[in-house]
């Protein structure tokens, strides 16, 4: 990939409906705005998960001169504007399921804290692959977390005590996205922002993907969370977001904060609330981990992690 957006920094584009498009792009081009080159490379990436011959022969795992990878996308750039200028009208969207690895280990601890079944409500579910992170295994060094039979196993750098060996019961689940993604018929386009020079990435996904069951609703999160918010007694309900909230807009934010607060206030022993939280700290390498906890209100940091889930500083309790 670095091989790919050099090019695409440095070389002569080809004259072609694709190249007007990008150079003539209107609005922020950068990953803070509407991130043009990572559409463009899932773009081709996309192209190449759909049999294109001219990539399949330049991209991983086989390995080519700069002149050659260029050539090959010039020519895509060309025969397949109508499949590339349908992804970039898309902005990039992704549903990172190593980022289940911190769920499961969060998990663990309010199995262990509460012993309750949980009840999970996850906001920018996207395609709802980390909605299910309990059918997903956590290997630690020689230690196994999650399920007992698991449609895929985790490994990430861990540094920190392991979490509790005790097992979450999740007995219910929903997500909310605003532009959420079937795992079935959107499976291309969630594997083509998983680089081809990075398999482990994508065999993990397209286990997600099969062992993915849960429709993910539509909506504006902090809406929808609204009707969520009601205490079921013998219960736990887990309120999450990995790498997402912080997208939501400032005053979202500052009202799914009061109404998850004030939820919390009347949450009780037997029906208590947890709000986790995986998100961007800019003070911070990564992403911050945050618990919030009900009755009591007490905030966990629990560490950091990788935003991909590649390694985690694990805190604990």
């Amino acid at each position: 990939m670095a091989q790919l957006m050099t090019l695409c920094a440095t070389r002569d584009w080809p004259a072609c409906a694709v190249t007007d498009r990008i150079f003539g792009w209107q609005g922020n081009l950068h990953p803070s705005g509407q991130s043009v080159p990572l559409r463009l490379a899932g773009a081709l990436h996309a192209c190449k998960l759909a049999g294109d011959p001219t990539l399949t022969a330049v991209y991983p795992p086989v390995q080519t001169s700069d002149d050659t990878l260029w050539t090959a996308v010039c020519d895509t750039l060309i025969n397949q504007k109508a499949a590339i200028n349908a992804q970039l009208d898309h902005a990039p969207q992704t549903n990172e399921v190593r980022r289940s690895a911190v769920l499961i280990a969060v998990g663990h601890l309010l199995a262990d804290r509460f012993h309750l079944p949980i009840r999970l409500s996850e906001l920018g579910a996207s395609a709802g692959l980390n909605l299910h992170w309990d059918h997903y295994g956590l290997e630690i060094a020689d230690a196994q977390f999650g399920a007992t039979a698991p449609a895929l196993t985790l490994r990430p750098d861990w540094a920190g005590p392991p979490p509790p060996s005790t097992a979450p019961n999740v007995t219910a689940r929903a997500g909310v996205d605003l532009n959420p993604l079937d795992p079935k018929t959107d499976a291309q386009r969630l594997q083509s922002y998983l680089w081809a020079d990075q398999p482990e990435r994508i065999t993990l996904t397209r286990a997600a993907i099969a062992a993915a069951k849960t429709p993910v609703t539509q909506g504006d999160a902090i809406d929808w969370l609204e009707d969520q918010l009601g205490h079921t007694p013998g219960q736990l309900h887990l309120i999450y977001s990995t790498v997402a909230w912080q997208y939501f807009p400032t005053e979202k934010q500052v009202q799914g904060a009061a109404m998850i607060a004030q939820a919390g206030r009347i949450a009780t022993k037997d029906s208590p609330l947890a709000w986790f939280t995986m998100e961007g700290d800019s003070a911070k390498p990564g992403a911050a981990l945050t618990l919030r906890l009900w009755p009591g209100d007490l905030t966990i940091p629990l560490g950091l992690a990788d935003f991909h889930g590649r390694w985690i500083q694990w805190s604990g309790e």
